[in-house]
């Protein structure tokens, strides 16, 4: 009975010493009861422990998340950096009107929802607005930049090489950007506006590429094979966002959220700003 005391003792202590502490906290503040249960209930497709393990978030890092209206990323991200680190929200300007003042007003919530500086610390918030020349952040000072399901916008407001460019200026060299995003059928052309919602991943990666980056990893974290991509309502069809309201709706669920392509790309070591 000792020795198999010890032998568990033994085992509970190589599993503790093998996780460093720092995934440990990441682990503990994604089961958080901050989160709220129709966000947790989406882990299940956005997988947020693998996938920012899979990027390298570390604590220390000063990290920029792109337009995260709605906050569901920063609810991890600005908790687990709140202390050893530095969360950075990159929104569009106060005066954005487009797309019928969607933007605005999600800036608005964002900032409203994000105001409890217990759980958060401070927020800091940054313009994205490449297309008014504007600098996202001073040249080299992001560790790491993160975007979550956004190509398709930029693509659709003819901005995607600008904005590409816009990270590599923010990041350090050595820093790291990471991407999901909707990912299309590989067969065909990419709509360039991208209307559907869905975006090729060869044409994501010779995005980031050709702003200078370069590609060190692609993983299948967040794929989805139920995923045709051929809704007449685009990804939105799908959940959470059931753009066809309770048409086919159990149909939408079965297959859950959109297939994502999941990519780690690094600024070159000697990269020019």
């Amino acid at each position: 009975m000792l020795i198999r005391t010890l032998r568990i003792a033994v085992l509970a202590l190589s599993v503790t010493m093998a996780t460093p502490t720092w995934a440990v906290e990441l682990e503990q503040v994604i089961a958080g009861s901050h989160r709220k249960e129709e966000d947790k209930a989406r882990d299940q497709y956005r997988h947020p422990l693998e996938t920012l393990r899979f990027i390298g978030l570390k604590p220390g890092m000063t990290v920029v998340e792109v337009l995260p209206i709605g906050g569901w990323y920063t609810n991890i991200l600005a908790p687990y950096l709140k202390e050893h680190g530095a969360y950075y929200g990159a929104l569009f300007p106060e005066d954005d009107t487009s797309d019928g003042g969607f933007w605005k007003r999600g800036r608005e919530g964002f900032v409203r929802d994000m105001s409890n500086k217990e759980l958060y610390g401070t927020l800091h918030l940054v313009t994205l607005a490449p297309e008014r020349g504007v600098k996202m952040m001073p040249d080299g000072a992001a560790d790491m930049v993160l975007t979550f399901r956004n190509v398709h916008n930029w693509m659709a407001a003819g901005t995607a090489e600008q904005t590409f460019a816009t990270f590599f200026a923010a990041l350090k060299p050595g820093g790291v950007l990471g991407v999901v995003e909707h990912r299309a059928s590989d067969k065909g052309k990419q709509d360039p506006k991208a209307a559907s919602g869905y975006v090729q991943q060869a044409y994501v990666i010779k995005l980031a590429t050709d702003a200078g980056f370069r590609l060190t990893g692609q993983s299948e974290i967040n794929a989805n094979p139920k995923d045709t991509k051929d809704y007449p309502g685009g990804v939105w069809t799908l959940p959470p966002g059931y753009a066809k309201g309770n048409e086919d709706r159990a149909r939408y669920a079965t297959i859950g959220e959109s297939d994502r392509m999941t990519l780690k790309f690094v600024k070159p070591d000697g990269a020019q700003h």
